[in-house]
């Protein structure tokens, strides 16, 4: 496939991720996934990225793995193929910077899994989540991982195991998305997230980014040991005092910069 169904473009810290198969539902090839982790990994080498946006053009977000790649393949395809979509959605859990899914049509099987491996997520009032690999036999196992962490549990097996689709006002009573707006209001809901993100010490959201997916798989007294191991190591970071010695002298802080 041609290197341009995975659009790049940077702005002030904030990358955008673009994907550009509207003919194909924008689904998710193997060249796709690899332009895809290639880039993330990209913007986690960079140290002006501070924000990362998955968007996609056409009227479908992302309608899951390309089947038309996927009749007849061997077990060692299957696996490099799962393998690198699985690396893909965790590698957005483990970018220093925060992931805003920006979401203007269906999200199906994988779409669904990208939008929910994502840190944010804005939808169009007319976009819809559907898990509907059941209805093909091929259960949504890989895509079920992100979802079983952002919603409950049985409204996730609901949408397993019927494959039915949800809207995306459903999607926002369940936790999936963070907000739905009319499709002309997606663009500044982002701007939005990604001005308040890049407002933050860079150093201080990366920390708090990965304590935040850290804790997550812990009981709660595991948890609050985790949590504070990382408030101590914050508090005594330059980035820290300087925006307590900022809020104590009623001034805008000075943060370092630095992502580490």
């Amino acid at each position: 496939m041609p290197s341009t169904d995975l659009i790049v473009t940077t702005e002030g810290g904030i990358i955008t991720l673009t994907l550009d198969r509207p003919d194909r539902r924008n689904a998710l090839s193997e060249g796709l996934l690899t332009r895809i982790e290639a880039a993330l990994e990209a913007v986690a080498a960079d140290p002006t990225a501070r924000v990362v946006v998955i968007a996609a053009n056409g009227p479908v977000f992302s309608a899951g793995h390309d089947l038309s790649e996927m009749v007849g393949r061997s077990e060692a395809e299957y696996a490099a193929l799962f393998g690198r979509c699985s690396r893909v959605m965790g590698r957005l859990r483990t970018l220093p910077q925060p992931a805003i899914a920006r979401v203007q049509g269906p999200a199906l099987a994988a779409g669904c899994q990208l939008v929910a491996a994502c840190d944010l997520a804005v939808a169009a009032e007319g976009a819809t989540f559907a898990t509907p690999g059941v209805k093909i036999g091929l259960f949504c196992t890989t895509p079920m991982v992100p979802l079983v962490r952002s919603i409950p549990p049985k409204a996730a097996m609901e949408m397993l195991l019927t494959g039915a689709p949800i809207s995306a006002q459903k999607a926002l009573s369940l936790g999936l998305v963070n907000r739905v707006v009319p499709a002309n209001g997606l663009d500044l809901v982002v701007r939005e997230w990604a001005e308040a993100i890049l407002a933050a010490s860079p150093l201080t959201v990366r920390i708090g980014k990965a304590a935040f997916h850290d804790q997550l798989g812990l009981d709660e007294p595991s948890a609050y040991v985790r949590a504070t191991a990382v408030m101590v190591d914050n508090a005594g970071r330059l980035d820290a005092q300087e925006g307590m010695a900022a809020f104590l002298g009623k001034r805008r802080p000075r943060w370092t910069g630095g992502m580490t």
